[in-house]
């Protein structure tokens, strides 16, 4: 399974480079919240939320619209996504978005825009067994 990870050990500076190459990659503007990578302080550090790939959304699709591809990612079939919002209400980690003038929901694809411009190389694209 192909998952985007924190490194263990590594340090975020709190840039927000991961956030803006994800909203501006797929929304075309700097916007955290059209962002499906987060940065929160955990007690006193900022650490980068990444979804986990744990299924979540996809059970409560009642589309069926959010499925597994061949390595293991969760992806919205925007064909039949019809922006219900489910899917954002049950994802336990707040990274499912839904925008208001997109008709469909979105998620993290595991596509590694946000490693690539990570200046701090604190995320990784890993092959996870699980």
């Amino acid at each position: 399974m192909k998952k985007l990870k924190v490194k263990k050990g590594a340090t975020c500076m709190a840039c927000l480079e991961c956030v803006r190459a994800c909203s501006e990659a797929y929304y075309k503007v700097f916007d955290p919240a059209k962002s499906v990578i987060q940065i929160v302080d955990k007690k006193g550090e900022a650490k980068p939320v990444v979804c986990p790939q744990c299924g979540k959304c996809a059970e409560a699709c009642p589309n069926k619209a959010i499925n597994k591809n061949a390595k293991g990612v969760f992806t919205v079939d925007k064909k039949l996504c019809d922006g219900c919002g489910k899917c954002v209400e049950a994802c336990p980690f707040n990274l499912m978005i839904k925008v208001e003038d997109k008709p469909n929901s979105s998620k993290c694809i595991a596509c590694g825009i946000c490693v690539k411009n990570c200046p701090m190389d604190v995320l990784e694209i890993v092959e996870d067994d699980k």
